[in-house]
């Protein structure tokens, strides 16, 4: 993991292979898990928050398959810009970090301040599969 900091701004970047990821920021991923009934994979397109060298997804309420199959199998895949990564996935207890990461993934509005569900998800591999 390589973190570049570009002039007096300070903007942190993450480079993941040929993508950098601005740090504090939210962008579109897809986010596979292992179903926890069918054990199949399964994809689900999600806006997602690069925070403190992890990634992080949320949810208002615990309804959704993906939330529930990476509760019950953590090792799950994140994609974008075509890159594909490994990653280990767990349930952020934290309320303070759960309060920034929705602020992070909705500037400005007002379900920014909506309590979430978190998702964090710690990049195993920086080199991405093809």
């Amino acid at each position: 993991m390589q973190k570049l900091q570009i002039s007096s701004n300070e903007v942190k970047l993450l480079d993941f292979g040929f993508l950098c990821v601005q740090e504090e920021s939210a962008f579109k991923a897809i986010l596979i898990t292992r179903g926890r009934r069918s054990g199949t994979e399964h994809a689900v397109w999600l806006r997602a928050v690069y925070y403190n060298g992890k990634i992080y997804f949320s949810r208002r309420n615990a309804d959704s398959d993906w939330l529930k199959n990476a509760k019950a199998a953590p090792q799950v895949k994140v994609v974008f810009e075509g890159k594909e990564y490994d990653g280990m996935a767990s349930l952020v207890t934290d309320t303070k970090l759960a309060e920034k990461i929705s602020e992070l993934k909705y500037p400005g509005e007002e379900r920014a301040h909506e309590a979430r569900i978190v998702v964090e998800v710690e990049i195993n591999n920086t080199e991405y599969k093809k």
